[in-house]
């Protein structure tokens, strides 16, 4: 299949990166490798954006300090970029909507390509133009995306973050169905792990399973931040496990010990208090 006949992604990874590992990055060319193997998709940018600090979990250090460490990480990467939006925003914001934001973007884009192409100087292409136009701006999901050549966004992610949609609370279901049926995921998960079982198990997964990509980690990697983090508050070394550049960050300012790892202790997770909330205002309606 010719570059032209593909379906461009542009792959979306949100989370905490606190701090943002090898692994991560990995995550990424994993991801691209599968897709661009389908021989149908050609992966063309991947996007990390990191949560804001009103997501409240544990340990969560400033998203000014996670944004660096996240440029840094991808400072020679000719792909994988650091989106500041989310992390920017004073309020939590469901992913969900990060995906909207990002697929929106993508259209304004295409839209502007195609104003400021040379052929809108013939006569009668302003007018079609703004026709266009306004049909760009009143599209609602990725399934009424109709400028030809949008890139798709999908959700990459790993195993952990696909068995989250179980756990009560963390999830509204109309989100989770938005996520796996109007964008689609990526989950790169080891070598007999339960993840197809999870899709099978669950009614909205199993109904979108076409548009969940399994990605086996073939050679493994145990590298997480939580472990990072765990080695840092006892001295011990994180050379290897995360990129020079980030590790020299994390020494120079000190940013992870016994300290940082209370903050928000007690704090109830934002999506936690955010559906909790809703589902009681919902019961007493």
């Amino acid at each position: 299949m010719e570059n032209s006949e593909k379906t461009e992604v542009v792959l979306l990874a949100c989370g905490s990166f606190n701090p943002i590992t090898n692994m991560h990055l990995r995550l990424f060319e994993l991801a691209k490798d599968y897709m661009n193997g389908t021989g149908k998709y050609r992966v063309i940018k991947g996007i990390i954006s990191p949560v804001g600090d009103a997501y409240k979990k544990k340990g969560l250090i400033s998203a000014h300090h996670r944004l660096i460490m996240a440029e840094l990480a991808t400072k020679n990467s000719n792909w994988v970029e650091v989106d500041t939006w989310e992390s920017l925003q004073k309020e939590w914001v469901e992913t969900a909507k990060v995906l909207r934001h990002h697929q929106e973007k993508l259209e304004a884009s295409a839209c502007d390509d195609q104003q400021n192409s040379p052929v809108l100087g013939r006569p009668g292409r302003k007018r079609k133009w703004a026709e266009q136009r306004q049909d760009c701006s009143q599209r609602k999901s990725p399934e009424q995306t109709k400028t030809k050549g949008v890139p798709k966004v999908k959700l990459l992610c790993g195993a952990d973050f696909l068995e989250s949609f179980g756990v009560p609370n963390l999830w509204k279901s109309e989100d989770i169905t938005k996520i796996v049926g109007e964008y689609g995921l990526i989950c790169v998960t080891r070598a007999g792990n339960d993840a197809q079982k999870f899709i099978y198990e669950s009614d909205v997964l199993w109904k979108h399973q076409n548009n969940i990509h399994l990605v086996n980690e073939w050679i493994t990697n145990d590298i997480s931040s939580t472990k990072i983090r765990q080695a840092l508050r006892r001295g011990q070394s994180i050379h290897y496990l995360v990129p020079d550049l980030v590790r020299e960050y994390i020494e120079k300012h000190n940013l992870y010990n016994s300290e940082s790892e209370e903050r928000n202790v007690g704090v109830i997770l934002a999506p936690l208090q955010r559906n909790i909330a809703e589902a009681n205002t919902e019961e007493i309606l």
